[in-house]
């Protein structure tokens, strides 16, 4: 099968893309889907962030996302930070095609990703993309178990897209009230932060090496 991998430039999902372009022989890697000239049996559309148009769809026999939720429910951005703040360590990935629809196409496979409750940000991304590559790769190697989807059926629910206002915390509350919400925030481009008397503090952060607890 001809199979390529396409997610956004300057991300975190880069280094992971990577990893599955040296697992999947022959696979081709892109960072923009206008340089996709090719038809391709699968294109794995992971971590991309720019609506593709039909034309380019059209090409390929298989155009394949992979969701953060038990689609329907879940449609939308940042799903699996979302469920975290929901109190939630089992997150559910589906594999679905792509249609015109938001997050709204036949499912191929849906697999649970199971959390410890203690993860932080960079974990919670490796465990993330670990699963995704995982996932390509169980269709892949059982192309005739997966290869017809299904229907999505139920309720359509959508999560909002997570911005910078998204990671302030509540002084009222303490620290293991607010635990998932440190949990999900990014250090360096979406650090927690809070107010006192209208002055605003940054709040980082990390686990403590073995010789620091």
């Amino acid at each position: 099968m001809k199979i390529a991998i396409i997610t956004s430039p300057n991300q975190w999902f880069i280094p992971f893309a990577n990893e599955l372009q040296n697992k999947i022989e022959d696979s081709v890697l892109f960072f923009e889907h206008q340089n996709i000239n090719e038809s391709f049996d699968i294109v794995f559309i992971l971590s991309y962030h720019k609506l593709i148009e039909k034309k380019y769809l059209e090409k390929n026999k298989h155009n394949i996302v992979i969701h953060a939720s038990a689609l329907p429910q879940g449609k939308g951005w940042a799903p699996m930070f979302w469920q975290i703040l929901e109190n939630k360590n089992e997150i559910p990935f589906t594999m679905f095609e792509v249609d015109d629809s938001v997050d709204g196409g036949d499912i191929y496979m849906q697999k649970e990703l199971q959390l410890t409750g203690y993860e932080l940000n960079y974990e919670l991304r490796k465990k993330q993309a670990n699963h995704i590559i995982n996932m390509c790769l169980e269709f892949i190697n059982n192309y005739h178990k997966y290869k017809v989807p299904i229907k999505q059926e139920g309720i359509e629910t959508f999560y909002k897209k997570r911005t910078s206002k998204d990671s302030e915390l509540d002084i009222s509350k303490n620290i293991a009230e607010q635990f998932n919400l440190l949990r999900i925030v990014d250090n360096d481009n979406f650090p927690a932060f809070f107010y006192i008397n209208e002055k605003k503090y940054i709040l980082k952060i990390e686990e403590a090496s073995d010789e620091n607890r």
